[in-house]
């Protein structure tokens, strides 16, 4: 990890330190669906691009998952460069011509304060812990927390405290695993991208077994983890936070991908785990049963996602594979 702050009058590699802690962000199915372009002296700007090769055309044919892992690889953009002294000035889809073109990110030399060292840390601690939470409740007053963090970043989230409506979410998030269980593509395409190569993918040994008392709205989306756990009751205390949005659209879902990067982050901070769930929303009659009967038409379900507390005696879980910075940096415009 970088611990100290770069120089961008004196270090040309800066804006690639940035682009590097940035590619820490989570993605769907690990697909690090990103590209970046490092430019200017001390690679001072920095351009992040959609990687559309890398669109999972069963999972996400919208293209939604893919614009929300880059907003989340954007977030963690801003704050790697204040950990690394910069203040990041970020213009969103600065290009009509260049609809791929996310954001360009024009960085300025700033002192590092302590808050934005703590930042960059958890950013480096953030991981999917896709193992079972305690049955320790989640306080509601910190899942409005959590909501704030979002609308923060530019994002919206409703968090989930009332307890009928927590049942229905668990509902559909069933609904929504048997539905995709279902379709033949779509299994395939997750299996696929299970132990897909040393450089993306979900690995075997970071998923559950999925044990047989397990409800479907808990099991995972990849079912054949090798990682054990101990076997016991499930209780539900877990907290519920529903990323949404006025619209469904590019500009939507990154403003939700930086959203979530935010939530992840002040819930690392806290010492809470986050676990995305977006099949609820990648099947179209949960997605819209969530609009109406979850959220009564107020705001589009993006992203779904769990909060709770792993055991503090847990053993720290592996690092997903990141691809190296030379598969993800295209050269500078001529």
């Amino acid at each position: 990890m970088i611990t100290v702050p770069c120089d961008p009058l004196r270090d040309s590699s800066c804006g690639e330190a940035v682009v590097e802690l940035a590619c820490r962000a989570p993605s769907l199915h690990n697909t690090q669906p990103w590209a970046w372009r490092v430019s200017g002296a001390g690679g001072g700007t920095i351009e992040l691009s959609a990687d559309r090769g890398r669109q999972l055309r069963h999972a996400d044919p919208d293209g939604r998952n893919l614009l929300i892992s880059c907003g989340s690889a954007l977030h963690h953009a801003q704050v790697a460069a204040r950990g690394l002294g910069w203040t990041p000035h970020v213009t969103r889809h600065p290009d009509p011509g260049r609809p791929d073109l996310l954001a360009r990110i024009d960085l300025e030399s700033t002192p590092v304060t302590p808050a934005a060292g703590a930042d960059l840390q958890a950013l480096w601690d953030r991981c999917t812990d896709r193992r079972r939470f305690t049955s320790w409740p989640i306080d509601p007053a910190r899942l409005l927390e959590l909501r704030d963090v979002a609308r923060s970043w530019g994002g919206d989230a409703e968090a989930i405290t009332d307890v009928v409506a927590g049942l229905r979410v668990e509902h559909l998030v069933s609904r929504a695993y048997q539905a995709q269980a279902d379709d033949a593509a779509l299994a395939e395409e997750h299996r696929l991208w299970l132990d897909h190569s040393a450089a993306d993918g979900v690995p075997t040994d970071v998923v559950p077994l999925v044990g047989e008392r397990l409800a479907l709205s808990r099991r995972p989306r990849f079912e054949h983890g090798s990682l054990v756990e101990q076997e016991r009751e499930v209780v539900s205390t877990d907290g519920l936070l529903m990323l949404v949005g006025a619209a469904d659209d590019e500009a939507a879902w990154l403003a939700t991908g930086e959203a979530l990067g935010g939530v992840w982050l002040s819930a690392t901070l806290g010492g809470l785990s986050i676990l995305p769930l977006s099949q609820v929303v990648e099947v179209s009659e949960t997605r819209t049963a969530l609009q109406y009967d979850v959220l009564a038409g107020d705001g589009l379900p993006h992203l779904l996602l769990r909060v709770g507390w792993q055991q503090i005696s847990r053993q720290a879980l592996g690092r997903t594979p990141r691809r190296a910075l030379a598969d993800v940096l295209r050269p500078p415009p001529s």
